[in-house]
């Protein structure tokens, strides 16, 4: 049963209101590029940031979550243009979800990329099929009108945004924060102090989830703790 102190997080309105931004991505093709597995080892030690994120997680929403061949590019173009399917795994074996920071995970592909060149010296130079180009994305951010003061008005904005909202402040915010968090998590427990329910949401799992499941699990998440409210840590401190 919900006590008076549970549902005061849940009638609290945020200092700082929820804006549920859209976006839209402008692929730019930068100036690194591979054509063979030696050369791509060392554009990955020097591409941007944005390229490794774009490759490594953003272009989860690309491949369709795992349903059409393998989670990242690298681990693609691996094993479709360069025919090593032992690297394809072991580069699709990377799970973004274990980083917090884009920089641990570079060193992680790369080690992968090192370790299978160091065993399979062959490979190194065969020129692949295709060239591999790294990419980036520009996030043009695009406001809708869509606020969110509480928790019933953010699970209301999460049922009307499009998922390209769902997106931006779910996958892309990633970038932004260096792999830490979301978007949604950091304002429901900085704002409403729900840090059990931005724990939980952070944990959905990308892998398995199109946007629209994405979108569904963090709908049903907030309307469980609307239904049967925790008692937030800032709440139990004052109670």
């Amino acid at each position: 049963m919900a006590t008076p102190h549970s549902n005061q997080a849940h009638s609290t309105v945020a200092k700082k209101p929820f804006a549920f931004n859209s976006a839209s991505h402008l692929l730019r093709i930068g100036t690194e590029r591979a054509s063979n597995l030696s050369e791509l080892l060392e554009a990955l030690r020097v591409c941007p940031d944005a390229s490794i994120f774009q490759h490594m997680f953003q272009t989860l929403a690309e491949h369709h979550y795992i349903r059409e061949g393998f989670s990242n590019d690298f681990a693609h173009w691996a094993f479709f243009s360069c025919n090593e399917t032992g690297l394809a795994e072991r580069l699709s074996g990377v799970d973004v979800r274990e980083f917090t920071s884009i920089r641990a995970l570079r060193e992680r592909v790369i080690q992968v990329v090192e370790a299978h060149l160091a065993n399979n010296p062959q490979s190194k130079d065969r020129k692949a099929l295709e060239t591999f180009y790294f990419c980036s994305a520009q996030t043009v951010v695009i406001p809708t009108p869509i606020i969110a003061q509480d928790l019933a008005e953010f699970a209301e904005g999460l049922r009307k945004v499009s998922l390209h909202s769902i997106h931006f402040h779910f996958i892309n915010a990633r970038l932004r924060t260096k792999l830490n968090s979301n978007d949604f998590s950091v304002w429901l427990q900085e704002e409403l102090g729900l840090e059990v329910l931005a724990d939980r949401i952070e944990e959905i799992d990308i892998y398995t989830s199109t946007m629209e499941g994405v979108r569904r699990s963090i709908i049903k998440l907030v309307e469980r703790e609307l239904a049967n409210p925790s008692v937030s840590p800032q709440v139990r401190a004052t109670a």
